[in-house]
Protein backbone atom coordinates (compact mmCIF):
# COMPACT_ATOMS: atom_id res chain seq x y z
CA UNK A 1 0.00 0.00 0.00
CA UNK A 2 1.26 3.44 -0.94
CA UNK A 3 0.83 5.59 2.19
CA UNK A 4 1.02 8.77 0.06
CA UNK A 5 3.80 10.22 2.21
CA UNK A 6 6.42 10.82 -0.48
CA UNK A 7 7.56 14.44 -0.44
CA UNK A 8 5.79 15.26 2.83
CA UNK A 9 7.66 16.45 5.92
CA UNK A 10 7.50 14.82 9.35
CA UNK A 11 8.89 16.21 12.61
CA UNK A 12 9.65 13.65 15.33
CA UNK A 13 10.83 14.52 18.84
CA UNK A 14 13.02 12.15 20.82
CA UNK A 15 13.99 10.36 17.62
CA UNK A 16 17.53 9.03 17.97
CA UNK A 17 16.77 5.78 19.81
CA UNK A 18 14.07 3.16 20.14
CA UNK A 19 10.53 3.96 19.02
CA UNK A 20 11.35 7.52 17.94
CA UNK A 21 14.25 6.41 15.76
CA UNK A 22 12.08 3.69 14.20
CA UNK A 23 9.32 6.22 13.47
CA UNK A 24 11.76 8.60 11.79
CA UNK A 25 13.22 5.77 9.72
CA UNK A 26 9.77 4.52 8.69
CA UNK A 27 8.79 7.98 7.45
CA UNK A 28 12.02 8.17 5.45
CA UNK A 29 11.38 4.72 3.99
CA UNK A 30 8.05 6.07 2.72
CA UNK A 31 9.81 8.97 1.01
CA UNK A 32 9.02 11.67 3.58
CA UNK A 33 11.57 14.26 4.64
CA UNK A 34 12.23 14.10 8.37
CA UNK A 35 13.29 16.49 11.14
CA UNK A 36 14.40 15.04 14.47
CA UNK A 37 15.60 16.27 17.83
CA UNK A 38 17.15 14.74 20.95
CA UNK A 39 19.59 15.72 23.70
CA UNK A 40 22.70 13.86 22.52
CA UNK A 41 24.56 15.74 19.75
CA UNK A 42 26.40 12.68 18.45
CA UNK A 43 23.20 10.66 18.20
CA UNK A 44 21.42 13.51 16.41
CA UNK A 45 24.22 13.77 13.83
CA UNK A 46 24.31 10.02 13.26
CA UNK A 47 20.53 9.79 12.90
CA UNK A 48 20.38 12.63 10.38
CA UNK A 49 23.06 10.92 8.28
CA UNK A 50 21.18 7.62 8.41
CA UNK A 51 17.97 9.28 7.28
CA UNK A 52 19.71 11.13 4.45
CA UNK A 53 21.18 7.81 3.30
CA UNK A 54 17.60 6.72 2.56
CA UNK A 55 17.41 9.44 -0.11
CA UNK A 56 15.35 12.05 1.73
CA UNK A 57 16.10 15.43 3.26
CA UNK A 58 16.77 15.38 6.99
CA UNK A 59 17.25 18.02 9.67
CA UNK A 60 18.27 17.67 13.29
CA UNK A 61 18.91 19.75 16.36
CA UNK A 62 20.00 19.16 19.93
CA UNK A 63 17.01 20.11 22.10
CA UNK A 64 16.04 19.70 25.74
CA UNK A 65 12.28 19.10 25.51
CA UNK A 66 11.79 20.85 28.86
CA UNK A 67 13.22 24.05 27.36
CA UNK A 68 10.07 25.56 25.86
CA UNK A 69 11.65 28.30 23.70
CA UNK A 70 14.28 25.88 22.36
CA UNK A 71 11.64 23.29 21.52
CA UNK A 72 9.45 25.78 19.69
CA UNK A 73 12.53 27.13 17.91
CA UNK A 74 13.37 23.64 16.69
CA UNK A 75 9.92 23.15 15.17
CA UNK A 76 10.12 26.52 13.42
CA UNK A 77 13.64 25.80 12.14
CA UNK A 78 12.56 22.38 10.90
CA UNK A 79 9.72 23.92 8.91
CA UNK A 80 12.07 26.48 7.38
CA UNK A 81 14.73 23.89 6.53
CA UNK A 82 12.36 21.36 4.97
CA UNK A 83 9.70 23.62 3.48
CA UNK A 84 6.85 23.13 5.94
CA UNK A 85 5.45 20.52 8.31
CA UNK A 86 2.79 17.99 7.31
CA UNK A 87 3.15 15.66 10.28
CA UNK A 88 4.24 16.19 13.88
CA UNK A 89 5.03 13.32 16.26
CA UNK A 90 5.48 14.08 19.96
CA UNK A 91 7.44 11.02 21.03
CA UNK A 92 9.85 12.29 23.70
CA UNK A 93 9.23 11.10 27.26
CA UNK A 94 10.84 11.59 30.64
CA UNK A 95 10.16 7.87 31.09
CA UNK A 96 10.23 7.88 34.89
CA UNK A 97 7.99 6.07 37.35
CA UNK A 98 6.99 6.96 40.88
CA UNK A 99 4.98 9.53 42.79
CA UNK A 100 7.65 11.91 44.07
CA UNK A 101 7.38 15.59 43.16
CA UNK A 102 10.44 15.43 40.91
CA UNK A 103 8.89 12.56 38.97
CA UNK A 104 5.58 14.37 38.53
CA UNK A 105 7.39 17.49 37.42
CA UNK A 106 9.58 15.65 34.90
CA UNK A 107 6.64 13.81 33.33
CA UNK A 108 4.58 17.01 33.17
CA UNK A 109 7.35 19.09 31.60
CA UNK A 110 8.45 16.51 29.01
CA UNK A 111 5.38 14.46 28.20
CA UNK A 112 2.62 17.03 28.63
CA UNK A 113 4.18 20.43 28.04
CA UNK A 114 6.44 18.90 25.38
CA UNK A 115 3.37 17.81 23.42
CA UNK A 116 1.57 21.11 24.04
CA UNK A 117 4.51 23.27 22.98
CA UNK A 118 5.39 21.29 19.87
CA UNK A 119 1.80 21.46 18.68
CA UNK A 120 1.55 25.20 19.38
CA UNK A 121 4.73 25.81 17.39
CA UNK A 122 3.69 23.56 14.51
CA UNK A 123 0.01 24.53 14.31
CA UNK A 124 0.40 27.31 11.68
CA UNK A 125 2.54 24.98 9.57
CA UNK A 126 0.08 22.11 9.95
CA UNK A 127 -2.82 24.39 9.04
CA UNK A 128 -1.00 25.46 5.88
CA UNK A 129 -0.20 21.86 4.97
CA UNK A 130 -3.84 20.86 5.45
CA UNK A 131 -5.05 23.80 3.36
CA UNK A 132 -2.52 23.13 0.58
CA UNK A 133 -2.56 19.32 0.49
CA UNK A 134 -5.77 18.30 2.22
CA UNK A 135 -4.36 16.56 5.30
CA UNK A 136 -2.08 17.18 8.27
CA UNK A 137 -1.52 15.07 11.37
CA UNK A 138 -0.33 15.29 14.96
CA UNK A 139 0.61 12.03 16.70
CA UNK A 140 1.45 11.43 20.35
CA UNK A 141 3.26 8.38 21.69
CA UNK A 142 1.54 7.45 24.93
CA UNK A 143 1.53 4.06 26.71
CA UNK A 144 -0.77 1.26 27.79
CA UNK A 145 0.31 2.33 31.29
CA UNK A 146 -2.33 5.06 30.91
CA UNK A 147 -4.93 2.37 31.58
CA UNK A 148 -3.05 0.37 34.22
CA UNK A 149 -2.94 1.60 37.84
CA UNK A 150 -1.69 -0.49 40.76
CA UNK A 151 -0.44 2.51 42.74
CA UNK A 152 -0.06 6.29 42.33
CA UNK A 153 2.33 6.79 39.44
CA UNK A 154 3.23 9.92 37.47
CA UNK A 155 4.12 7.99 34.32
CA UNK A 156 0.71 6.38 33.86
CA UNK A 157 -1.20 9.50 34.91
CA UNK A 158 0.64 11.80 32.50
CA UNK A 159 0.30 9.27 29.68
CA UNK A 160 -3.46 9.23 30.32
CA UNK A 161 -3.48 13.03 30.22
CA UNK A 162 -1.89 12.92 26.76
CA UNK A 163 -4.82 10.89 25.46
CA UNK A 164 -7.34 13.37 26.85
CA UNK A 165 -5.37 16.28 25.35
CA UNK A 166 -5.25 14.59 21.95
CA UNK A 167 -9.01 14.01 21.84
CA UNK A 168 -9.66 17.68 22.53
CA UNK A 169 -7.23 18.72 19.81
CA UNK A 170 -8.81 16.29 17.37
CA UNK A 171 -12.28 17.78 17.82
CA UNK A 172 -11.12 21.38 17.80
CA UNK A 173 -8.90 21.09 14.73
CA UNK A 174 -10.92 18.71 12.55
CA UNK A 175 -12.57 21.59 10.64
CA UNK A 176 -9.09 22.79 9.65
CA UNK A 177 -8.02 19.39 8.35
CA UNK A 178 -5.59 18.63 11.19
CA UNK A 179 -5.98 15.15 12.64
CA UNK A 180 -4.72 14.09 16.07
CA UNK A 181 -4.24 10.50 17.17
CA UNK A 182 -2.41 8.59 19.89
CA UNK A 183 -0.43 5.36 19.73
CA UNK A 184 -0.13 3.51 23.05
CA UNK A 185 2.49 0.75 23.06
CA UNK A 186 2.73 -2.00 25.61
CA UNK A 187 6.12 -3.49 26.43
CA UNK A 188 8.67 -2.72 23.70
CA UNK A 189 12.09 -4.37 23.58
CA UNK A 190 15.33 -2.97 22.21
CA UNK A 191 18.79 -3.61 23.60
CA UNK A 192 19.54 -0.16 25.06
CA UNK A 193 15.96 0.51 26.14
CA UNK A 194 14.14 -0.01 29.42
CA UNK A 195 13.32 -3.65 28.79
CA UNK A 196 16.77 -4.31 27.37
CA UNK A 197 18.22 -3.15 30.68
CA UNK A 198 15.67 -5.18 32.63
CA UNK A 199 16.61 -8.30 30.65
CA UNK A 200 20.29 -7.75 31.48
CA UNK A 201 19.80 -6.87 35.15
CA UNK A 202 16.62 -8.70 36.20
CA UNK A 203 16.20 -11.67 33.85
CA UNK A 204 13.58 -13.40 36.03
CA UNK A 205 11.33 -10.32 36.01
CA UNK A 206 11.89 -9.91 32.28
CA UNK A 207 10.75 -13.49 31.68
CA UNK A 208 7.70 -12.87 33.88
CA UNK A 209 6.71 -9.93 31.68
CA UNK A 210 7.18 -12.01 28.55
CA UNK A 211 4.84 -14.65 29.97
CA UNK A 212 2.17 -12.01 30.74
CA UNK A 213 1.72 -11.26 27.04
CA UNK A 214 -0.44 -13.73 25.08
CA UNK A 215 1.89 -13.33 22.10
CA UNK A 216 4.81 -14.59 24.19
CA UNK A 217 7.03 -11.65 23.30
CA UNK A 218 7.42 -7.88 23.38
CA UNK A 219 6.93 -5.47 20.49
CA UNK A 220 9.75 -4.17 18.35
CA UNK A 221 10.14 -0.40 17.87
CA UNK A 222 9.45 -0.96 14.18
CA UNK A 223 6.02 -2.45 14.91
CA UNK A 224 5.01 0.63 16.93
CA UNK A 225 6.45 2.86 14.21
CA UNK A 226 4.38 1.13 11.53
CA UNK A 227 1.17 1.92 13.42
CA UNK A 228 2.25 5.52 13.94
CA UNK A 229 3.21 6.14 10.32
CA UNK A 230 -0.03 4.60 9.03
CA UNK A 231 -2.13 6.83 11.31
CA UNK A 232 -0.09 9.85 10.19
CA UNK A 233 -0.62 9.10 6.51
CA UNK A 234 -3.41 10.34 4.21
CA UNK A 235 -4.56 6.70 4.07
CA UNK A 236 -6.00 7.42 7.56
CA UNK A 237 -7.60 10.69 6.50
CA UNK A 238 -10.90 10.05 8.35
CA UNK A 239 -9.27 8.70 11.51
CA UNK A 240 -8.85 11.29 14.23
CA UNK A 241 -9.23 11.34 17.99
CA UNK A 242 -8.38 7.68 18.54
CA UNK A 243 -5.98 5.92 20.89
CA UNK A 244 -4.49 2.95 19.03
CA UNK A 245 -3.25 0.36 21.51
CA UNK A 246 -0.28 -1.65 20.21
CA UNK A 247 0.36 -4.07 23.07
CA UNK A 248 -0.02 -7.64 21.80
CA UNK A 249 -3.15 -7.99 24.00
CA UNK A 250 -1.21 -7.69 27.28
CA UNK A 251 -3.96 -5.39 28.56
CA UNK A 252 -7.34 -6.88 29.48
CA UNK A 253 -9.60 -3.90 28.85
CA UNK A 254 -11.85 -3.54 25.82
CA UNK A 255 -10.69 -0.35 24.11
CA UNK A 256 -13.82 1.56 23.03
Amino acid sequence: MDLQLRGKTAVVTGATRGIGRAIAAAFADEGANVAICARNAGQVTETVRALEAKGVKAFGQVVDIADGPALKGFVTAAGEALGGVDILVSNASALVNGAGEDTWRAMFEIDILGAVRTFEAAKPLLEKAAADRGDAAFLITSSISAAEADRPDAYGAMKAAQIHFAKGLARENAPKGIRCNVVSPGTVFFEDGVWGRVKAGMPAFFEQMIQRNPTGRMATPEEVAAATVFLASPRSAFTTGINMVVDGAISRRANF
